[in-house]
């Protein structure tokens, strides 16, 4: 037996469940978790009201562990290999996205936590597909978050194909936008952080920015504007109202890409999209390979996320505190 944090019924809390262990089939493996990350996406699944998969819930998809077995075959995975799983916990293989190397738009994409049961337990099952192997130099809590948010932000950025010295502007510095932060100034990018109130300056210094803009205190693109602009804003925050006005401090050919979403609109000025050949776009996460480039980068370069580390009883705390905003700058759980 092992155990698994779950949601039992709707609006119910997190509680400990007792699962039974047993052999993965054929094309799945067992991982035993080390860390398992709780990110934004997670609140949305603890407080499903008709799951599709029905009740226990069993949160989590930024997973990092050990395989602990596999169902034949397994080529190239052994029991033993340290592995990580992100948001892109499996795809069918065979659609056109699958095939031209973009199962994160897989139609039939698995989510753990939503697909199957999740990370927050004491071990999962996962599709061979999902596995993404970390490298040495990376411990299991710093991996976990790289599943998900870490993947996130490198692949946002590095879509961007600026060159060494762009400038990159950060919308929000919490648990995506302190790695994207990190992410921009290793890749050799002048970054700019964007933010509400004064508390964060010291903490963006640190990670790696050049300029800090006060959000609550200063016209945020005009202030941009004058720096130079930027060849790449990056929007970490959720708060999608403020967003609009950030697009007075694109560069010329400047992209703004989306990554924190509240469901809200963008209102974007067609005539200036159009005279600065700007692009505005979205982005949702990374592939198992690209998480793979991820941690190697990170383990490179010395990308790490900032933890508060909590033992897994502790997932219902965690959840109350994400949702509080009182996370800085990741969770992680630790069976």
């Amino acid at each position: 037996m092992f155990r698994r944090m779950a949601v039992t019924e709707p609006g119910g809390p997190l509680r400990p469940v007792e699962a039974a262990i047993t052999d993965p089939e054929p094309g799945w493996v067992r991982v035993r978790v080390a860390a398992g990350g709780v990110c934004g996406a997670d609140l949305g699944t603890v407080s499903a009201s008709d799951p599709a998969g029905g009740f226990p819930i069993t949160p989590g998809h930024e997973i990092a562990g050990v395989i602990d077995a596999t169902g034949a075959p397994a080529a190239g995975w052994r029991t033993g290999d340290r592995v990580a799983v992100g948001w892109s916990g499996g795809s069918c293989g065979h659609c056109h996205a699958c095939r031209t190397g973009d199962q994160v738009h897989c139609r039939r994409r698995l989510i753990p936590g939503l697909s199957y049961p999740g990370g927050w337990a004491d071990m999962v099952t996962v599709p061979l597909e999902a596995l993404a192997r970390i490298p040495d130099g990376l411990s299991m809590a710093d991996a976990a978050p790289m599943g998900c948010a870490g993947v996130t932000t490198f692949t946002a950025i590095r879509a961007a194909g600026l060159p060494p010295g762009s400038r990159v502007a950060v919308y929000g510095l919490g648990g995506l936008g302190h790695l994207a932060v990190q992410f921009a100034a290793r890749m050799g990018h002048e970054v700019v952080v964007v933010a509400r109130g004064t508390g964060r300056e010291h903490d963006a210094a640190a990670l790696g920015a050049r300029h800090y803009i006060d959000a609550t205190t200063q016209d945020a693109g005009r202030t941009l504007a004058e720096l130079g602009g930027a060849d790449l804003m990056l929007c970490t925050a959720s708060s999608s109202e403020p967003v609009s006005a950030l697009l007075a401090g694109l560069r010329v050919r400047g992209r703004l890409t989306l990554i924190g979403v509240d469901g809200g609109a963008l209102r974007v000025p067609v005539a200036r999209l159009v005279m600065n050949a700007q692009t505005v776009t979205g982005h949702l996460t990374g592939t198992p390979a690209d998480i793979e480039d991820t941690m190697r980068f990170a383990a490179a370069h010395d990308v790490r996320p900032r933890l508060e580390r909590l033992p897994l009883e502790q997932a219902g705390l965690a959840v109350r505190r994400l949702r509080d905003g009182q996370a800085r700058y990741r969770l992680v759980l630790e069976p």
